[in-house]
C-alpha cells in the first residue's frame, strides 16, 4: 500500500552571522526545509519567492533590522499569519518586549538549546496547521 510521505516544512532562517547559520542548518536541514538569507533584502525576495511556513529572524542586522522585517510583514497580508520566532542574542526584558510587540509569534534567545527550538518550531507548525484545517 502507498502511503505519501509528508512534504517537509519550509523554513526561512534571517541571520547575518555565518557562524549562525551554519549552526541553524546543522541542527534543522534533517527535520525541514531550510532556506537562509543573510539580510531583509534576501529575506523578502525569498519571501515572494517561495511558500515559507515559518521563520527564524535575527534582531541585530545591517540596514533593516528584524524587529522593522516583523513590522513590515505584520502589515501584508500575505504574511500576517506567518509564525515568526525571533532568535536573537538580545536578552534584556525590553528586547523581548519590542520583539513581542513587533509581532514576533516567539521570542528565544542565544545560545539556544537545539531541542528547545525544535520543539517551538514544531509547536508552531502543527497550530498552523490545524488552524488551516479548521478554515
Amino acid at each position: 500500500m502507498y502511503t505519501p510521505t509528508k512534504p517537509k516544512s519550509t523554513i526561512l532562517a534571517v541571520d547575518d552571522s555565518i557562524p549562525m547559520q551554519k549552526l541553524i542548518k546543522q541542527i534543522l536541514e534533517n527535520h525541514y526545509h531550510l532556506i537562509l538569507a543573510n539580510n531583509t533584502i534576501e529575506a523578502l525576495t525569498v519571501l515572494h519567492q517561495e511558500s515559507i511556513d515559518l521563520m527564524l529572524l535575527d534582531i541585530s542586522m545591517p540596514g533593516i533590522d528584524g524587529l522593522e522585517l516583523c513590522r513590515i510583514l505584520r502589515g501584508l497580508p500575505n504574511f500576517n499569519h506567518l509564525p515568526i520566532i525571533m532568535l536573537t542574542a538580545r536578552d534584556e526584558i525590553q528586547d523581548q518586549v519590542k520583539g513581542k510587540l513587533s509581532g514576533a509569534t516567539e521570542y528565544l534567545t542565544k545560545p539556544f538549546c537545539k531541542n528547545k527550538l525544535i520543539d517551538t518550531i514544531d509547536q508552531l507548525l502543527n497550530s498552523r496547521l490545524s488552524l488551516q484545517s479548521t478554515v
